[in-house]
């Protein structure tokens, strides 16, 4: 099923994490999916049910991709929960395009519209119906109050819905003391930075216990419609990539990835090979080196201080190492990182510096052109991808610096262009999806391979 909202900051994300907590707790298999593009929420998601969480981003992905990813992922699954993201109808254009209600159409999924019904009684009851007439293929089959104030707020919205929508308030839960998910400028707190990951997840699954309807909920995510669709066995992939050793910074700083972008090598037959940036001193031999997105700013001393794997990284880039790096790993790849009037040195590979501000400096979906020369796309190549970036590169671009991106849509590093080219590296502000863009996947490999070769002549 898909839980939804009328908008950000609702509970969609707590309600979400608390119903799959409490549900693994009951002994079910839970497989979770993310609408949207989104690397915390779907982090955070992943602890609660023990199992990968997988995106579905109708902008980024066709409706084939989706569908093949959707059923492949969940077939072996007791429940599956998708958090939406945004409002239910909340899409790119007049017509809703890529929301998370064209989403539950598409996979035929029953909707439960989480309310927050903070000083509002009767209202909810129009806000619900105007949901339901909106689009009345999109199956709104419950509704959970949010931040409920007092019992006699409930019972009237109880009923108010219950008469003029049809259908069962299926969970009310109150204004909760204390904050089991704490934010910072973009969004949660990421699972993997968090001290008490599972403490948070314990008290949600309580909540979800004692205040949601589990019984009704479990009878609606039963609601479902078969698609017409036979479950097929994907070919195995080439193994094209066996004994390819390909890196992966992967540590508190750097974990924005796509599971998907990780078995796209695997299927390969490539080795994925965890790097730390924070602990480990030198950089492992590799074939190719994937940096993801992060926090960088939140570990800026500790990265700084990690003088010998900044120096190593280097020193194999110059060797001709492939490495591409998206958002903080770009930002790692310059020269410096400056805030709160603080400056502090990163690996020094691009001769850029960059700055942290206050509001973000590029939000949302990215369409790319590929007009230049670089290790990695042919020239000619279309992508779309996604931004979400606080840092800007501080003064202007140096001349002697070449990007191969043309944005048609989004901001990227400057004057919309992205995809800073160096040697072996392509690092833009952009993130790719392996199952969007699987090229991208096409690209590395033969790039590590290439590398691979090189050095086994010297």
């Amino acid at each position: 099923m898909v839980l939804a909202a009328l908008g950000g900051s609702s509970g969609k994300t707590t309600v979400s994490l608390g119903l799959v907590s409490a549900w693994r707790r009951s002994g079910k298999k839970v497989v979770p999916f993310k609408k949207g593009p989104d690397f915390i929420d779907a982090g955070w998601l992943a602890g609660a049910a023990a199992h990968s969480c997988f995106n579905l981003d109708p902008y980024l992905m066709d409706s084939d991709s989706i569908l093949k990813s959707y059923l492949s992922q969940s077939i072996n699954a007791d429940a599956v929960v998708i958090e939406g993201n945004r409002g239910l109808y909340d899409g790119v254009d007049v017509e809703g395009a890529y929301s998370t209600a064209e989403l539950a159409k598409l996979l035929s999924a029953p909707v439960i519209l989480i309310l927050n019904i903070t000083k509002m009684t009767r209202t909810a009851a129009a806000l619900v119906l105007g949901c339901q007439k909106m689009d009345p293929d999109v199956r709104i089959k419950g509704v959970i109050l949010n931040r409920v104030g007092t019992g006699r707020q409930e019972s009237l919205i109880r009923a108010a819905i219950e008469k003029y929508c049809g259908i069962p308030v299926v969970g009310a839960v109150p204004r909760l003391k204390g904050e089991f998910f704490p934010e910072r400028h973009m969004g949660l707190i990421p699972a993997e930075e968090h001290p008490g990951v599972d403490a948070s997840l314990e008290a949600a699954a309580r909540v979800s216990e004692k205040y949601l309807d589990l019984e009704s909920i479990w009878s609606i995510s039963s609601d479902i419609k078969p698609f017409g669709l036979e479950v097929q066995s994907m070919p195995p992939a080439k193994q094209d990539a066996a004994g390819l050793k390909v890196g992966i910074i992967r540590d508190s700083a750097f974990q924005f990835y796509y599971p998907e972008n990780f078995t796209g090598f695997e299927a390969r037959g490539a080795e994925l090979v965890t790097v730390n940036a924070v602990t480990d001193r030198e950089l492992p031999t590799l074939d190719v080196l994937y940096i993801g997105g992060g926090f960088p700013e939140t570990h800026a001393v500790a990265l700084a201080q990690n003088r010998s794997f900044r120096e190593s990284l280097k020193k194999a880039v110059e060797a001709g190492l492939p490495i591409y790096a998206e958002c903080g790993g770009l930002m790692y790849l310059g020269r410096s990182l400056e805030m709160a009037g603080k400056t502090y040195p990163m690996s020094g590979v691009l001769p850029l510096e960059f700055e942290l501000h206050k509001r973000p400096r590029g939000h949302g979906y990215t369409n790319i052109v590929v007009d230049t020369e670089n290790p990695f796309f042919p020239v000619g190549t279309t992508l779309k991808g996604h931004e979400f970036h606080y840092s800007s590169v501080k003064g202007t671009i140096p001349g002697n610096i070449t990007t191969a991106f043309k944005l048609k849509r989004g901001t990227g590093i400057s004057n919309s262009r992205d995809g800073v080219i160096y040697k072996n590296i392509m690092a833009a502000y952009t993130h790719l999806h392996a199952l969007a863009s699987p090229q991208w996947v096409d690209a590395l490999i033969e790039r590590g391979r290439a590398y691979r070769q090189d050095r086994s002549r010297l």
